[in-house]
């Protein structure tokens, strides 16, 4: 058994790879992701475990879970997802991920596939950890350029857009991770419906400052804010 440092519960190697496993399930079953495409990692002890290369998550057994050092070298048999570059690059510039959810999902990649970025026309932006949710600049998938691209649209944030291919979210453990990739995406859809209309109305500078403020303790009972509880 090992400590879960991000989450603060005792979590061994086989229960975090079936964790993974569900959670891409569950991306596909909420419609966020489809296929193959996208991935999923949670940090673990030295380094990370990342969803297997090509495989559908509906095949996919927790035995087929790839785990990864932070030099880049995997261990054991099975290629880990060709995206597992930008995971490696996460992990080590991001103390604060302890997960990394990766996916396809149609809002995000159509804003993405127009280099837009999500812009303060609703408060719940500031859920992402930032006046904006940036569209990182393109590059081909699997490659040290994308990852570069990907932490440069990260600073300050906990999630992005990825031009021409989808997005990327990072919390402290998986279901955050994923919690957080469904409001990206509903963000995404409630953007492109009011462009539909025309260019929605933003929120100031000031208040989105005032909401990123208010965030700090959003959803936190009294007597648990200073214990770190969420």
């Amino acid at each position: 058994m090992k400590e879960d440092s991000m989450s603060g519960s005792v979590a061994n190697r086989k229960e975090l790879c079936q964790e993974v496993v569900d959670t891409c399930l569950r991306m596909n079953t909420l419609g966020i992701n489809q296929g193959t495409s996208g991935n999923v990692s949670v940090r673990w002890g030295d380094g990370f475990l990342i969803t297997p290369s090509g495989v559908p998550y509906e095949e996919t057994s927790a035995e087929q879970i790839v785990e990864m050092g932070m030099d880049g070298e995997r261990k054991g048999d099975i290629l880990p997802s060709s995206e597992w570059r930008f995971h490696l690059d996460v992990y080590r510039a991001r103390p604060d991920a302890g997960a990394i959810v990766h996916t396809h999902s149609p809002f995000c990649t159509t804003l993405a596939c127009l280099h837009r970025e999500i812009p303060p026309f609703h408060y719940m932006v500031a859920v992402a950890g930032g006046r904006t949710i940036r569209c990182a600049e393109y590059a081909t998938f699997g490659t040290q350029a994308l990852a570069d691209n990907i932490l440069k649209a990260l600073e300050g944030r906990k999630a992005c857009l990825i031009a021409n291919h989808g997005m990327i979210c990072l919390h402290e453990n998986l279901k955050k991770a994923l919690a957080l990739a469904v409001e990206v995406e509903t963000l995404a859809a409630q953007y492109w419906r009011a462009l539909t209309l025309e260019e929605p109305k933003r929120l100031s500078d000031a208040e989105m400052d005032l909401i990123l403020e208010k965030f700090k303790t959003y959803g936190k009972q009294p007597g648990l804010v200073e214990s770190g509880h969420h």
